[in-house]
């Protein structure tokens, strides 16, 4: 029986602490070996995705980069035993592989092959036990390159440039990047005229009295301003056959407030007419709440005309978690605050999508063989991104895909088409996966039976997620 937490001495404490650690460590060793097995005998259909990465992020709590991380130490580790021994005893940590991982598959282009094994073992050595430091190794590895990388100064070498965007957990985006000395200087080129301080009212330059914005304020909004003239420019490239623009996803309920805040022009040319098709519908025409369990409609208790509790929880579910009604839906950063969305409204040039209650655009069927711009909109506004459960590629990465083909007669209409990755496309067409539209209007996916005996049902990516009992 384990001992209690509460009940541990100190010095037993430490000790547990310290055994559970490396216990991690041979288990996150484990599994990079597993990965390595999976990543070689089980086929793509299978995993259902492209690679063991999509798959782990999909069964697991891993996220994307994590998942890559482990996929590709699992590939790498087999062309280099004495890092994967390493591992495997629990030496070293995971990150610490990694890092010797990658000067070891990609070593300064000077540097021997007896050179790059004696500095191999060196990293290892110094990543082994409670004093390894990733500080120590980095700076080997800096110097390395420094010295054997070639003729080209580290300034000037554009293959060391980097641009890192990660969405943080509170809906924002960090960048890290590192540039060679030109690119930098196009940067700070671009930003310098826009960084300046803007004179108060009364003309003056004083900080206290006029922008007292900080240095890293005004570079963040220059470069918003730089976006901004990007975007506005008819000289861009196209993507999914059209210039990239910013869309907003709305729900009909909130039209009406966005039409108190912003241009009564600008709404009409948002809304078109399906504002009007949507609020001449009648009680019967309205699609019931759905139970995202089941996929069942919840229908009002015949008796008094109320919906059951159950309908209740489905409602609070809705205000908690959105499911993509909420005002305020940006494809690449999901949710936006009401008030930021009116400003939206009334400031930009957009595309809005008019919604109705489980999240489904109004009035956008079409007959043609092709998906219009307009559809196109209209499926990222319902399916977010790749639509196949657990993928979630970006939106314009994805293809609309036809659930009764084209050529056996299925239109292209909403119903009949869902979004999909070029994997997830080519997967749906040439395995035993299923896709079908609910009876919520959303897509669900049928697995086959190699991958789930009893082929049950899953929803779409983006309705995965929390679900009340």
């Amino acid at each position: 029986m384990t001992t209690e937490i509460w009940q541990l001495s100190e010095s037993e404490l430490l000790a547990d602490a310290a055994a559970v650690s490396h216990q991690i460590q041979l288990l996150e060793a484990r599994r990079i070996a597993l990965v390595a097995d999976i990543d070689t005998r089980v086929s793509r259909e299978k995993l259902g995705f492209p690679g063991p990465a999509g798959w782990l992020t999909s069964t697991t709590l891993l996220s994307p980069s994590k998942a890559t991380k482990i996929v590709a130490l699992a590939r790498g580790l087999k062309n280099f035993p004495d890092i994967a021994e390493a591992i495997d005893t629990g030496s070293i940590t995971v990150d610490h592989a990694a890092l010797i991982l990658t000067f070891a598959e990609t070593p300064p282009k000077n540097l021997p092959p007896a050179g790059q094994d004696m500095a191999r073992k060196a990293m290892i050595t110094a990543a082994t036990g409670p004093d390894a430091r990733t500080g120590r190794i980095r700076a080997a590895i800096t110097r390395l390159h420094d010295t054997y990388g070639g003729k080209t100064p580290p300034a000037d070498d554009t293959d060391r440039n980097e641009l890192f965007a990660s969405k943080t957990l509170n809906g924002r985006l960090v960048l890290k990047g590192d540039f060679d000395a030109i690119t930098g200087e196009k940067l700070l080129t671009a930003l310098s005229p826009l960084t300046e301080p803007r004179p108060a009212a009364d003309g003056t330059e004083i900080p206290k009295t006029g922008d007292d914005r900080s240095p890293a304020r005004r570079r963040a909004d220059a470069f918003g301003h730089i976006l901004d003239q990007y975007l506005a420019s008819s000289n861009r490239p196209t993507e999914g056959g059209e210039r990239p623009h910013l869309n907003l996803h709305i729900s009909l309920r909130d039209l009406t407030d966005l039409r108190d805040n912003a241009d009564s022009a600008d709404v009409d040319d948002i809304a078109d007419d399906e504002t009007t098709r949507a609020a001449a519908e009648s009680d019967t025409d309205r699609v019931d709440p759905v139970d995202i369990n089941t996929g069942h409609p919840i229908h009002p208790d015949a008796e008094d005309g109320t919906n059951p509790p159950c309908a209740a929880d489905r409602g609070a579910y809705r205000d908690l978690f959105g499911d993509g009604t909420t005002v305020g839906w940006l494809p690449w950063m999901g949710p936006l605050s009401r008030n930021t969305s009116r400003q939206l409204a009334c400031d930009c040039l957009l595309t809005a999508i008019v919604m109705d209650e489980n999240g489904n655009p109004l009035n956008l069927a079409r007959t043609a063989r092709t998906v219009t711009a307009k559809q196109k909109k209209a499926l990222i506004a319902r399916d977010h991104t790749c639509a196949f459960p657990g993928c979630g590629k970006p939106a314009a990465w994805t293809e609309a895909h036809h659930i009764r083909h084209w050529a056996d007669g299925g239109p292209t209409d909403m119903n009949n088409l869902v979004l999909l990755c070029g994997f997830h496309h080519r997967l749906i067409h040439h395995s035993d996966w299923e896709v079908f539209i609910g009876v919520d209007n959303h897509p669900w996916f049928v697995p086959p039976a190699t991958v789930d005996p009893y082929r049950q049902p899953r929803p779409s990516h983006a309705r995965a997620g929390p679900h009340i009992a």
